[in-house]
């Protein structure tokens, strides 16, 4: 073994060694490596650089890009829902869908990225369908491998591959070129998981496990939040253009929780925490809790909104966002006797609280200045 190999070597183990750290970031590691080679005299300054214009390196940086795109606008979260609407509650059907939709959208973006969108899918369709997770789960996993295969730009390494043949004069690879070969390997994963689906856990408790997880539609029925949500739109000419949170006591004055403030963004509208400080602009959409449904007309009427239509009960359409959680008071918690406004939950905590529930019932009402 020479020197120059040993180098290498140890270089590579500090890079695992910060990695599995975490410290630094990333980034920063990758950039400490490649200052690192050069000094140590194991490349010349322009060979640690000449990456930065190799065509493949910049072809899966704006992958990673446009992965993060499907992302933030919302693609890949309503391809779930569509997912879920289509499978109904056949699950042959949400199987052969899911690993369909999960290679097709692993061919073009981070096969990582998808699967990482996909799991709470799979998790809420499971409770759902009352099936274990673990049916779903490795389907979901095989359909991600499977999509680096489908096409040219599914992973990396078939961008290397590419870009080596065409530096040492061969023909590369067209973008379809491993497709034939993606869809034979998915179609048997496909027929395979089909086949031995029932097999995939051993769960002797018959795959019941965490399907009686509550979600947001039960916490919907339990605290009688079917009717309260509304959303409106701050038009021209209303009396909340511009003004600030702090200083128009909705709560107090129409029984008004906001929960969060929709903002119309260049790609997306951007959900808002509302905070005192938050000024409210002409076109923000009002994610509005009512503790009287019969309130929501007066406040859109006084206030000049245009009130829009709920897709499903109470910003169910939200769901990636707005999320719920119940939370249970201890005997020896400091928030007895104390009241929602008292203990200013959405200023400290981000927090906005929607029900409360004593007795096993929920409470009627406006809850916020309940002990």
């Amino acid at each position: 073994m020479n020197a120059d190999l040993i180098k290498v070597l140890l270089a590579l183990a500090a890079c695992v060694v910060m990695l599995v750290r975490d410290k630094p970031r990333m980034d920063v590691v990758a950039l400490l490596a490649m200052m690192a080679l050069p000094m140590m005299g194991l490349m010349s300054v322009p060979e640690a650089f000449a990456g930065f214009g190799d065509p493949s390196v910049i072809l899966i940086a704006a992958l990673f890009v446009v992965g993060e795109g499907l992302v933030r606008t919302g693609v890949t979260y309503q391809v779930g829902e569509w997912l879920l609407k289509k499978a109904e509650s056949s699950e042959t059907r949400l199987l052969i869908l899911l690993m369909m939709v999960v290679a097709g959208l692993g061919s073009v973006m981070s096969s990582t990225g998808v699967v990482a969108v996909f799991i709470p899918v799979v998790l809420g369709v499971s409770r759902k369908l009352k099936i274990h997770p673990g049916r779903l789960m490795m389907p979901l996993c095989f359909a991600g491998l499977t999509s680096g295969m489908m096409t040219l730009v599914g992973t990396p390494p078939n961008l290397v591959v590419d870009a080596a043949l065409k530096q040492r004069g061969y023909g590369g690879f067209s973008f379809f070129s491993f497709t034939p070969l993606g869809l034979s390997v998915l179609g048997l994963g496909l027929g395979y998981m089909l086949l031995v689906r029932r097999w995939l856990v051993t769960d002797p408790s018959g795959g019941a496990t965490g399907v009686s997880r509550r979600g947001l539609s039960h916490f919907i029925e339990e605290y009688k939040l079917q009717n309260r949500g509304c959303r409106f739109r701050v038009a021209a000419g209303s009396p909340l253009v511009g003004a600030k949170l702090e200083t128009l006591n909705l709560r107090q004055t129409h029984g008004a929780n906001l929960i969060s403030v929709e903002r119309p963004g260049r790609l997306r509208s951007e959900l808002l925490q509302p905070v005192g400080k938050t000024v409210l602009m002409e076109g923000d959409v009002l994610l509005v809790d009512f503790f009287a449904a019969d309130n929501a007309a007066d406040f859109g009427e006084k206030m000049g909104l245009k009130r829009l239509a709920l897709r499903g009960h109470y910003f169910m359409e939200r769901f990636n966002e707005v999320g719920m959680a119940e939370v249970a008071v201890p005997p020896e918690s400091s928030l007895i006797g104390k009241t929602v406004l008292e203990q200013r939950f959405r200023t400290q905590h981000g927090v906005s609280v929607v029900g409360l529930r004593r007795n096993g019932a929920a409470l009627a009402g406006g809850v916020l200045e309940e002990n």
